[in-house]
């Protein structure tokens, strides 16, 4: 199989900022199409990143010269479009939240699977090479037993007109900065986490979702991952690991640039040391990990599943103040 063509369905901002630009550099893919409702709209941007012009999301699916599609449209629109695509032969990357619903996460992940297609959400933070050193660093006992994993993704107030205000089209902060702490947490404490406790708070202007939140989770061994996330506060992206012999910090966890050096701090009883890493491009990383899922026909990666579980326990327990 030769390189991966992809068309995408819709313009969102993410998608002009990087995914575009990602997909236009990866060896692996070729960019062939993007879509829009309005055909002005698609065919600025196909000008843009030097692809065809669709009018219209059926359009492109119904395109053979497509093997696979990214999906970058509102969250309440993933369920409808990513099915509509595999039920049309096509392979997706889909924005996270892949869906607001549990159930119809597990209804795509089995379909894609009965297909033979892989079905990828687009949680980038996870293809940068710092957290494999961090693992690497508790693997090997860096700061001992883990005892406990603190998180939070917080980004300052947006445009009141900004779709993650709109619950309609599925926003909120949990689905939007609330699935990077969470996913964070899978990632280094494991799929048996279980969501204890949470609050999502409704504030200002924009009382129809919530704007910020906590989240206790915890291990059957009862290590506890402490969640925060925010849409209304000071830009904060990062996490610790605390053990028994020391603690592990990252700053400018999820969404660093391509040429940010990584920095991580390890504190221990024999003193600090800041480990200097090289930069590393999440994005293209992630791109790349797609193309190759589609060339093996990789079924489903199961983290989709554990985490729309747990961002669905999240909710249900919360307290909404």
């Amino acid at each position: 199989m030769g390189a991966v063509r992809i068309g995408v369905l819709g313009c969102a901002d993410i998608a002009r900022r990087r995914m575009l630009p990602a997909l236009r550099a990866c060896p692996d893919t070729e960019l062939v199409a993007v879509a829009a409702r309005e055909g002005a709209r698609a065919r600025a941007t196909a000008v843009e990143f030097g692809c065809e012009a669709v009018t219209g999301y059926g359009a492109l699916l119904a395109r053979p010269d497509i093997d696979a599609v990214y999906v970058p449209l509102p969250a309440a629109l993933h369920a409808r479009w990513v099915e509509a695509a595999l039920l049309a032969g096509k392979h997706v990357l889909g924005e996270k939240p892949l869906t607001t619903s549990l159930t119809a996460t597990r209804r795509l992940a089995a379909l894609a699977e009965a297909a033979g297609l892989a079905l990828r959400e687009n949680v980038m933070f996870v293809h940068h090479s710092q957290h494999a050193a961090v693992r690497a660093l508790v693997a090997g006992g860096a700061i001992g037993e883990v005892r406990g994993f603190q998180a939070a993704f917080t980004v300052p107030r947006l445009p009141d007109d900004d779709i993650r205000y709109d619950a309609a089209l599925g926003g909120g902060a949990l689905w939007d900065t609330g699935v990077y702490p969470v996913r964070a947490a899978l990632h280094f404490l494991g799929r048996q986490l279980e969501a204890e406790a949470a609050v999502l708070v409704r504030r200002g202007p924009h009382r129809a979702v919530d704007t910020e939140g906590t989240a206790l989770l915890r291990t059957p061994s009862g290590s506890c991952a402490q969640l925060a996330f925010g849409l209304d506060h000071g830009y904060r992206s990062a996490y610790e690991i605390t053990g028994t012999e020391g603690r592990i910090t990252v700053d400018r966890a999820f969404t660093p640039p391509a040429g940010h050096p990584p920095q991580v701090r390890l504190e221990r009883r024999t003193g600090v040391e800041e480990i200097r890493l090289d930069p590393d491009d999440q994005v293209l990383n992630t791109v790349t990990a797609f193309a190759a899922a589609v060339r093996t026909g990789a079924l489903p990666d199961g983290a989709i599943l554990r985490q729309a579980e747990l961002l669905d326990a999240i909710r249900r327990c919360a307290s909404v103040v």
